[in-house]
């Protein structure tokens, strides 16, 4: 096991006198020393207000935190030593970018000469070591995003905390900063929490993700395993896109389920987290393990559906294919560029995937 650097030990924060509202109602997480741990949810989910207590811009309504072994839930935010990235950037915009960077060592104390060497290699691991004397007003979005990391790195604290720290900028430059940000951290070993809500983002930062909703972790894990292996039905239809398809268990054998969707056909799908024969469930599939071919209804062998293709769209590296089944049914389908035939709109279709692809939870 990997050390523990950061944990929460039965954390709850409440809002308002009675305690009639918890913004996180349950909490036992750790953060591993060297990982990237992202908090993943919706708004209103937590998970910045878990951020905000381990900064100690937040204070916790029960339980401890621990950083390195002490307890730091009733510390004020300067004597906690933790780096934090904002989404504003939160720059000094009268400073230069060498003074914002050098402003967490000067309130230490930090001598001119240490300061400056740090101050050097800080702008060099952002690959910022020729702005120093420019101004915040004179970077780009992204440049800015870079000062603020390399103010938050510069005084070496045990954890960096970033609240979604990339939602300002545009979409090819938040991807740039997401593979900038993961191979920073990769190269020096820093421990980073990271907020999010971008469920892209999420998969391709982090070591481990911790999905947020209600004010609990509905589930830990490493971003395959999140995405491919979702453990109930909220994060199955948070993180990514899935085929949500409600049905009635027929009867269950070994791991594996057969439900009748409420849209009529029978299909099978492994069990996650259901009950018995009679009992309502949810079958979640991606649309990238959804197989089509242009095939009539008389022609369909074992294990496929029926379908109806109402629309093909071209999204670049891939074609998204909306298709109906059965009774009022619909599901999402996406074909790689250059994959095989397709039905024409309002041609005669046939679907199938893999029963191990499919996940059934109780609803």
């Amino acid at each position: 096991m990997a050390e523990a650097l950061v944990r929460f030990e039965g954390v709850r924060k409440a809002y308002g006198p009675a305690a009639s509202g918890y913004a996180v109602k349950q909490l036992d997480l750790s953060v591993e020393k060297g990982e990237l741990l992202t908090l993943l949810g919706p708004s209103g989910s937590g998970k910045t207000t878990t951020l905000m207590m381990l900064a100690g811009f937040e204070q916790p309504s029960e339980g401890r935190i621990m950083l390195e072994g002490r307890d730091i839930a009733r510390l004020p935010p300067h004597k906690r030593g933790i780096g934090v990235v904002f989404q504003s950037y939160a720059l000094f915009p009268h400073m230069s970018v060498a003074e914002n960077v050098a402003f967490p060592l000067e309130v230490r104390g930090i001598a001119r000469a240490e300061r400056a060497a740090r101050v050097a290699r800080a702008l060099s691991m952002v690959r910022l070591e020729n702005y120093g004397g420019r101004r915040p007003s004179q970077l780009s979005g992204g440049q800015q995003q870079r000062i603020a990391l390399a103010r938050a790195m510069v005084f070496e604290p045990p954890i960096v905390l970033l609240d979604e720290p990339l939602g300002a900028l545009d979409k090819a430059l938040r991807e740039e900063m997401q593979y900038e940000i993961r191979a920073l951290h990769q190269r020096l070993g820093l421990t980073m929490m990271y907020v999010t809500h971008d469920q892209a983002e999420a998969l391709t930062l982090s070591d481990r993700i911790a999905v947020f909703e209600g004010g609990l972790v509905r589930q830990l894990a490493a971003p395959r395993r999140i995405y491919e292996t979702p453990a109930n039905a909220f994060v199955a239809g948070f993180v990514g896109e899935n085929n949500r398809l409600p049905g009635r268990i027929i009867g269950s054998e070994g791991n594996i389920t057969r439900v009748a969707l409420d849209c009529g056909p029978v299909v099978e799908a492994r069990i996650v987290d259901t009950g018995g024969a009679g009992d309502r469930c949810m079958v979640a599939i991606r649309p990238e393990r959804i197989a089509v071919a242009p095939v009539e209804a008389d022609d369909i062998g074992e294990g496929a559906l029926p379908a109806t293709l109402q629309e093909a769209i071209f999204q670049g590296d891939h074609i998204r294919l909306r298709l109906s089944i059965g009774q009022g049914g619909e599901i999402l389908a996406k074909r790689s560029v250059g994959g095989g035939a397709l039905p024409e709109p309002g041609g005669a279709a046939a679907v199938a995937w893999d029963a191990k692809h499919a996940l059934a939870f109780a609803i």
